[in-house]
């Protein structure tokens, strides 16, 4: 079963690009995207509407290219995407070019994949997609989830909602042994969440290199999922080496990249270790 994972791609169109020209070389059976999509608000892109006009019409170009070896999607958003997008994204699922998995378990060939976009407090100030973590601690510079903008109004009262209990929802008492998980957020102190603010001090108060959540970490420690995909962190790899992790039985991918090529990590369900990121 060969997969490709690829994150942050933040409309970048010479990424996607890349991307798609490799779906067609290699064919992979499985695309996971983890979420960050969409363009950043203050770049100037060519298409008036980035899903509509863009992305669904080139994978739909793509799977009328491939037919039967169109891979399978599952696709998440990120803490850049606008949740008042996701119904764009959810037309995408319509026509059949990809599944939308944030806070759904899709089963597929034997595997059960789970979808979560939401990620810990950051000093950033759209909050559709932040959650208290394991508490309603909030590190220091960072602004609270129930404060800053949202682009939607939020059903859930995200003062007494946390990632913790949002995975133990999700998960219950199910099975982990042959699972993945699409995750945005990179578990705590590993080597895929590590931030660039060393010597960085907020009211006399070093800040955290570690910006991950402690949910996932904690998650992955307990239920000893199969695989984790990630990403957020751009500029960890550079500073840990490494853009891989492992907690006991648990391989975990982080496909996140500060440069301007597409990271991309492909690899194949019955060989894990065997797994590769090619910068393209």
């Amino acid at each position: 079963m060969k997969c490709f994972f690829v994150s942050d791609l933040h409309g970048k169109i010479s990424r996607l690009e890349t991307l798609f020209n490799q779906i067609e070389i290699d064919s992979p059976d499985i695309l996971f995207i983890g979420g960050d999509i969409f363009p950043s608000f203050h770049l100037l892109i060519e298409y008036d509407d980035f899903i509509l006009d863009y992305l669904i019409p080139k994978f739909q170009t793509l799977k009328s290219k491939l037919k039967e070896k169109y891979p399978k999607i599952f696709i998440i958003l990120g803490n850049d995407d606008p949740k008042i997008e996701e119904n764009k994204i959810i037309q995408g699922q319509n026509r059949s070019l990809w599944e939308y998995v944030h806070n759904k378990k899709v089963e597929f060939n034997n595997y059960v994949i789970y979808g979560y976009a939401n990620i810990p407090p950051t000093p950033f100030l759209l909050k559709d997609w932040e959650r208290y973590d394991v508490s309603r601690y909030v590190d220091p510079g960072s602004v609270h989830p129930t404060e800053g903008k949202r682009t939607i109004e939020e059903k859930e009262d995200i003062e007494y909602t946390t990632i913790y209990n949002d995975l133990q929802a999700l998960t219950g008492n199910d099975n982990l042994e042959k699972s993945i998980f699409l995750f945005h957020s990179p578990p705590y102190k590993t080597k895929l969440d590590r931030a660039d603010l060393d010597e960085q001090v907020i009211d006399h108060v070093p800040l955290d290199v570690h910006v991950g959540s402690i949910a996932i970490q904690r998650f992955i420690e307990e239920r000893q999922p199969l695989l984790t995909l990630h990403g957020h962190i751009h500029e960890s790899s550079r500073i840990t080496g490494d853009w891989k992790d492992k907690s006991n039985n648990t391989l975990m991918f982080s496909a996140a990249y500060e440069f301007p090529k597409l990271a991309i990590i492909k690899f194949d369900l019955n060989h894990l270790d065997k797994a590769q990121r090619f910068i393209l």
